[in-house]
């Protein structure tokens, strides 16, 4: 029986690659330092599992920025406007380039789309397909890593996308053609660099293959089966390992099952009953091995080696122990490094600490299960179980998880609680008057740039170098700063800055019951961009007021009205690590009322404007079809329990970004939020398709310009965007605002950004009242 890892963290230990690519992006360090910073993380990845005792260790699961778009990059799928860009700049700035947009040096290029990668928190460059679409090998990256390892004396499998889900994934960026059918044009490209890898000496190839848990056409499903049959037709020295996860194979299975592939891989942890799917199905000759991923690689909790060892032993019965393998439930990218890190009693005590597995935590969760499987298991192993089992006994009983009153309130919500007093219309009307606001107001999503500046302010105060007193006068100076700038541009709603708030999850997790928090706890979301997601450990509630101090103090300091700014319920669900001891519904329903909570404070407190920020509803969805109905209502439920106690007056905004909402777009009307804010700028207002053809009736503000990327908009940029949108939506139901938050970005590119869309919007405005 041999351990198989699906990808292992690529930003180091210590964020080493997020510190060197801000670096290299500010011209503080040349292309060598960074590129010298990924090899001493790889070579370290590597080393840490082979000396663990992993079999089968990942090579090609490092990337700079993402994975799928070195894929891109792989087969030369370069959009035409980076067309000079590549002829002038390295392979390397190009790269990032496609990632973050180019403005400099005479370039004015924007970045490639992104969005979710499927249900999790971590985001993918969409590539970008033409009708005459041309590949070629244009980076030998998979091979080069290949070769790195094998120099280091360790022998990897590469892992690499599929070409199928490659293409499922990407965008046609003009009609007349579907992505797919550019399938057998893309199959030599990647003929070729299976030829490099085999010449190399890599023997087993990782293909990974998530597309395998979404409903899939039956075209579909031909194009994978003509794909592994043509690679075992012209490799059949290759083992290729179809890697699917996040979910069942589902009506995909039968497909799977017929494919030429050395193993099968799943993902248990997600689906488990898959297993006696293929061991009862007469498909499954028992030719290929199982990969049986139990240990997951989404979450922090360590494996109950019981559960997972009767699913090994079921394979066991089934196909016998020569054809399976214990394996990650996916790639431990979306799980922190290194819970030995964690040394910070009053963060993360010991005794939830003791409960909790990081990455290098559960490479050893895999030789042990590997080991308590054989037939003679290790002394060390028998140990481990042991105390496995004590460990599950008692965190079933703590009194740290459980709260009565809690319970209690979630059992006693009626329908009342997630319905506002009267319908939209009645509240515009309303707020109309309260708000006296002009025609396309102007506003931002919430936070202002964290400075260096700030974030120092922020650790001296952890670290108790300064008190809270003059922690509170700098935010206080901050606070005024940006509520005097939003007034001199013209800015119509403001909002406070956010300036002592670090994550938009994590700060109201430390403010509720029922969490803790890592301090290296730290996951990959896009880039440079790492996350440090709460612990949900135990019931969730709110004791005292979190936001209305700072709300009401910026509020004081103008007439204009300022936001209150929360996160969702289901934002804060899905981008936290959630505990796995009750359904997630019930844990979102907790978050609920105790945003609710929140919001009638901020009423109480004179603030005329809310808004909830759920910028993962979509994400949160499941990734088959038949799952979505029982997920959307109590996900919709859970948003209008935390909004819906106000009066008609007061106005309710939402925030959503980097989704695709088509499917959904019923399921987000009837959240009835007054105001939605969404991501439309990378997208050049695409997105708002499915508002306009639902003919969405409440209020709506698509942005106008991409904070994700360095680069400042032009006013006519901003110009074509919003009159697009004037052209889809009744005029008054417009509002003008960025895509996202502003806390990733620069001062002075801020306040350009700004004062060219409040420009615009004014321009427009004046129009419309000649």
């Amino acid at each position: 029986m041999k351990t198989n890892l699906l990808g292992f963290p690529r930003i180091g230990a210590n964020r080493e690659l997020k510190k060197s690519l801000e670096k290299y992006w500010h011209g503080k360090i040349h292309v060598e330092e960074l590129k010298l910073t990924a090899r001493k993380i790889r070579q370290e990845n590597w080393e840490i599992q082979q000396l663990s005792g992993i079999d089968f260790i990942p090579s090609n699961d490092f990337s700079f920025y993402d994975q799928v778009l070195d894929a891109s990059i792989t087969y030369g799928c370069i959009p035409e406007r980076y067309s000079e860009i590549k002829k002038d700049t390295s392979e390397i700035d190009l790269y990032f380039a496609m990632a973050k947009g180019l403005q400099k040096d005479g370039y004015d290029v924007t970045a490639m789309e992104m969005t979710k990668w499927f249900d999790t928190n971590y985001h993918y460059i969409v590539p970008e397909f033409t009708k005459n679409q041309s590949f070629q090998l244009n980076s030998i990256k998979a091979v080069d890593e290949y070769k790195e390892a094998m120099s280091l004396g360790i022998r990897t499998k590469p892992v690499l996308i599929s070409p199928f889900t490659f293409l499922y994934l990407g965008k046609e960026k003009e009609e007349g053609f579907h992505r797919l059918d550019l399938l057998e044009s893309l199959l030599p490209v990647f003929y070729e660099l299976l030829g490099q890898l085999s010449s190399a000496g890599a023997e087993y190839i990782q293909m990974d293959e998530p597309c395998l848990a979404l409903n899939l056409t039956d075209n579909d499903r031909k194009k994978v089966k003509e794909l592994y049959n043509s690679i075992a037709l012209k490799f059949p020295q290759l083992k290729i390992i179809l890697t699917n996860y996040f979910d069942c194979l589902g009506d995909n299975l039968e497909t799977a099952l017929q494919l030429p592939v050395h193993a099968l891989h799943l993902d248990l942890v997600r689906c488990p009953l898959q297993l006696d799917d293929i061991l009862e199905s007469a498909l499954y000759t028992g030719q290929q091995i199982l990969s049986l991923g139990v240990v997951d690689g989404r979450n922090i909790w360590r494996n109950n080696f019981d559960a997972s060892l009767n699913l090994i032993e079921k394979a066991q019965q089934g196909v016998g122990k020569d054809k399976i393998w214990v394996a990650s439930s996916c790639s431990f990218l979306h799980t922190p490094y290194d819970l030995d890190l964690e040394d910070q009693e009053e963060s993360l005590p010991s005794s939830i600490k003791q409960w909790m597995a990081f990455s290098k935590q559960k490479l050893k969760e895999l030789v042990v299960l590997r080991q308590l499987a054989s037939e003679v298991p290790t002394e060390e192993a028998a140990i481990e179980l042991v105390n496995n089992r004590r460990l599950f006994i008692e965190k079933r009983t703590s009194e740290l998880i459980h709260h009565t009153n809690t319970k209690q309130r979630v059992r006693s919500l009626t329908d009342g609680a997630s319905q506002r007093k009267n319908n939209f219309n009645t509240r515009k009307k309303k707020q109309k008057q309260e708000l006296n606001l002009p025609l396309f107001p102007t506003t931002t999503i919430g936070s202002f740039p964290q400075t260096q500046e700030i974030r120092g302010w922020r650790s001296k105060l952890k670290r108790k170098e300064i008190t809270q007193q003059e922690y509170d006068e700098f935010i206080k100076l901050e606070t005024q700063n940006t509520i005097r700038f939003q007034e001199n541009i013209g800015l119509d709603v403001l909002v406070h800055g956010e300036f002592e708030r670090n994550d938009m999850v994590e700060y109201f997790g430390e403010r509720l019951n029922g969490f803790a928090f890592s301090c290296n706890g730290w996951v990959q979301s896009y880039g440079s961009r790492c996350v440090k997601p709460p612990i949900i450990y135990g019931d969730v509630h709110r004791d005292t007021p979190m936001t209305v101090k700072w709300t009401s103090y910026a509020q004081s300091l103008t007439k204009r009205p300022v936001k209150g700014m929360l996160t969702g319920p289901v934002t804060i669900l899905q981008w936290s690590f959630v505990r796995d001891d009750q359904p997630r519904s019930m844990t979102c329903k907790q978050i609920a009322l105790a945003i609710s909570d929140e919001v009638m404070d901020l009423e109480k407190a004179g603030i005329k404007i809310i808004q909830i920020d759920e910028p993962a509803i979509r994400e949160g969805l499941p990734l088959r079809q038949e799952y979505w109905n029982t997920y959307l209502n109590w996900a919709v439920q859970c948003f209008r329990v935390a909004s819906s106690g106000v009066e008609d007056r007061t106005q309710i905004h939402t925030h959503m970004c980097y989704s695709e909402f088509n499917d959904i777009i019923r399921n987000i009307s009837d959240m009835d939020a007054d105001v939605i804010t969404i991501e439309t700028s990378r997208s050049e207002m695409e997105l708002l398709d499915a508002f306009v053809q639902f003919k969405y009736p409440n209020e709506i503000g698509p942005g106008v310009y991409d904070i994700h990327s360095s680069r400042v908009p032009n006013k006519m940029e901003m110009e074509e965007l919003l009159l697009k949108a004037t052209q889809l939506f009744p005029i008054e139901n417009l509002w003008v605002n960025p895509d996202c938050g502003l806390k990733t970005r620069e001062w002075p590119e801020t306040e350009l950004a700004l004062a060219n869309m409040v420009a615009v919007a004014k321009k427009i405005r004046a129009a419309y009242h000649t």
